[in-house]
């Protein structure tokens, strides 16, 4: 395959056939809303607004029952319910971690599963989604991309997970009570299962509705997309969603990310790097996160920060680094608290911020790396765990 030709996967989102029954609402852009209603006899003169109104019911109020949508002819709401539904991905299991860290395990369509991580902290509330059901990148050191692609989730299914992380913080506003400035749940980082960029037109719908100020309203600021380099795809984000952008860096050498992030043999650092300097100036981004975990005798030398520096020269930028999360079978080991230090005290010095991403969730098998690992081994019987490991 040429390494230039155009991005193809032959992944489904969606069945091809036309839906039966009851539309979903969630997920459908304000037009397609419009559309649908317009479709279900609304006349066009009133269709904007109607849009609008139950827009507000959906994303800003969190209501599911169209009796509720009070603004609403009973007639109307009749209607709607025939025609429509509002419907969420199911949860099927909720786990949380001794920091406080939430686990959710939900059920889309076709009975497929995907995991989604709610991150308290002190100044803010990150959730951590995911855009695809597996992962086809199979990086070399992360557990979930042991997993294999099933499809692409549905924008109905991304922004889902945002309402059902909501649902379970009970941060919907409650009509005629004060209005909280402090959110529970502030950020979206779409680094959960998959490669966002490869499901790019869902990806960037469901974030336009979370971005939608008579909605969920979150900042493009609030939102952070982690690819591990699909280059044609970054330039898009930069022009379409227009949110800050982490990259899976992780090596300072195509050598080694070759090994460590496969996708590097499509598009190396130089493509890689050219398309990051592109980044903040088409987007106003302030920065770009570079995430590198730090892998013992792999990629965490003094060399491998000095040519860190040298590589990100010119792009205003953050390097997270982030301590392996090891897992059974796992063919690499965490660098040292020292080594980690070392490493960020000379990025640190040539004037970056070089945080150390604290491991949350681990006990419950949420951290960086580990999405639906445990689930997956938990219903395998003991002969496939002992072929797995090579017994």
């Amino acid at each position: 395959m040429d390494a230039k030709a155009p991005i193809t996967q032959d992944v489904l989102t969606i069945s091809r056939k036309a839906p039966e029954g009851p539309q979903n609402l969630i997920g459908l852009c304000r037009d397609q809303m419009r559309d649908a209603l317009i479709a279900a006899g609304t006349a066009e003169k009133q269709a904007k607004m109607r849009a609008g109104q139950i827009w507000q019911w959906i994303y800003h109020w969190g209501i599911r029952d169209f009796d509720q949508m009070t603004n609403l002819s009973k007639d109307y709401r009749a209607m709607l319910a025939e025609t429509f539904v509002i419907e969420l991905p199911e949860v099927v299991t909720r786990q949380i971690s001794d920091d406080g860290t939430r686990k959710y395990l939900v059920r889309i369509a076709g009975g497929h599963e995907v995991e989604v991580v709610y991150i308290p902290e002190t100044d803010r509330g990150t959730l951590c989604i995911s855009s695809q059901v597996g992962c086809t990148l199979t990086c070399s050191f992360c557990h979930t991309g042991t997993q294999k692609l099933v499809r692409n989730l549905t924008a109905a299914e991304i922004v889902g997970q945002i309402m059902v992380a909501r649902d379970d913080l009970d941060e919907w506003p409650v009509p005629g009570a004060r209005r909280v400035e402090t959110r529970l749940l502030s950020n979206i980082v779409l680094m959960g299962m998959g490669e966002p960029l490869y499901n790019f037109e869902n990806v960037r719908d469901a974030m336009k509705i979370a971005m939608d100020p008579e909605g969920i309203s979150l900042s493009r600021r609030r939102i952070t997309l982690s690819t591990s380099g699909v280059v044609p795809e970054i330039a898009r984000t930069a022009e379409e969603i227009g949110c800050l952008l982490a990259v899976s860096f992780h090596a300072t050498t195509d050598e080694v990310r070759d090994r460590l992030v496969p996708i590097n043999k499509r598009w190396p650092l130089a493509e890689l790097l050219d398309a990051l300097r592109a980044y903040p100036k088409v987007s106003n981004s302030e920065r770009i996160t570079f995430e590198y975990v730090m892998l013992e005798g792999v990629n965490d030398s003094d060399a491998d920060a000095h040519r860190l520096i040298k590589l990100i020269d010119g792009i205003p930028a953050k390097i997270n680094l982030i301590p392996f999360n090891e897992w059974p079978g796992a063919p690499y080991k965490r660098s040292s608290n020292n080594r980690i230090r070392a490493f960020a005290d000379i990025i640190h010095r040539a004037g970056y911020a070089s945080p150390v991403r604290k491991p949350r969730g681990e006990d419950i098998m949420a951290a960086c790396g580990q999405l639906k690992s445990a689930t997956e081994r938990a219903r395998k019987s003991k002969a496939q765990i002992a072929r797995d490991a090579g017994l």
